[in-house]
């Protein structure tokens, strides 16, 4: 596991990082990237860049095909609080995407086991995920992977914790009874089998999470902990969201020089700032 402690912005930083990702593997009609997204509020500002870098012709999503991780059960693809509606507003429909290539899981299913089935069917036929990025919530959880989340789970139906229910209330009118309780999610299994992982973590209430994440054991009572496993993993953080971490073990990755310190060093020039 790689971890960077970025002094730029967590979106920029990200969004620059999947660009050169992807005009390296020069994606075809053929040949896709295949590159997987998260909702929430960390990525908005690696959405916005996104978009920046595709209107200004520096990147191309015409080849790239993309599966999000997750998506609640029951609400309308235009609900506001559905992450059809998130990516559609702050990302697709902004960019120069195929809408087939844009896959997300269908919370209105009839059969939520046979979707889950499907996407990971589709998963494999473009032979696996080239890139995926998350975020990492205050327990410790990636996509709706909960505490106590099978490490060998794969895309399935997931009833959410009330704590998580209550936490996700205050986007529907602060009213835990409005709040969905049941989710579909890419499984732990799914995100490690992608050929690398990319977890943006910002802000002081990620901090614990994060320490248990690089220097905690495997626990699926801490699912981010299962990045260790991952031949190919990134943890890219703020100052605050490092605040448990150990001295020595952020001067341990600070002393690394490989593709992720070439970005930080890369946006210095660039002078671009928190």
């Amino acid at each position: 596991m790689r971890l960077l402690v970025s002094k730029f912005n967590l979106g920029d930083w990200a969004a620059r990082y999947i660009c050169d990702k992807i005009n390296k593997f020069k994606p075809t009609e053929s040949k896709p990237f295949v590159l997987g997204l998260p909702t929430g509020d960390t990525p908005l500002d690696m959405y916005k860049q996104l978009i920046k870098l595709n209107q200004q012709k520096i990147l191309s999503f015409k080849n790239v095909v993309t599966f999000n991780m997750d998506e609640y059960v029951g609400l309308a693809e235009d609900h506001p609080m559905s992450y059809h509606y998130y990516m559609q507003n702050n990302f697709f429909k902004h960019i120069d995407i195929n809408p087939k290539n844009i896959n997300i899981l269908n919370g209105n299913s009839t059969y939520l086991e046979y979707e889950c089935k499907v996407f990971e069917e589709k998963i494999a036929f473009y032979g696996g995920i080239n890139l995926i990025v998350g975020g990492v919530g205050d327990d410790g959880h990636i996509a709706f992977n909960e505490p106590s989340s099978s490490l060998n789970s794969i895309t399935r139906v997931k009833t959410l914790n009330y704590s998580t229910v209550l936490a996700n209330s205050r986007f529907f009118d602060n009213n835990p009874d409005k709040t969905p309780n049941i989710a579909l999610t890419m499984g732990i299994k799914t995100i490690l089998d992608s050929d690398e992982v990319l977890i943006l973590a910002k802000g002081i209430n990620k901090s614990i999470a994060l320490s248990n994440a690089i220097e905690g054991s495997v626990s699926s009572m801490c699912p981010i902990t299962a990045l260790q496993l991952h031949r190919n993993s990134a943890i890219i953080c703020d100052e605050y969201a490092a605040y448990e971490l150990k001295l020595k073990t952020i001067r341990y990755f600070e002393n690394l020089k490989d593709d992720y310190d070439a970005l930080e060093n890369q946006l210095a020039k660039m002078g671009s700032t928190l």
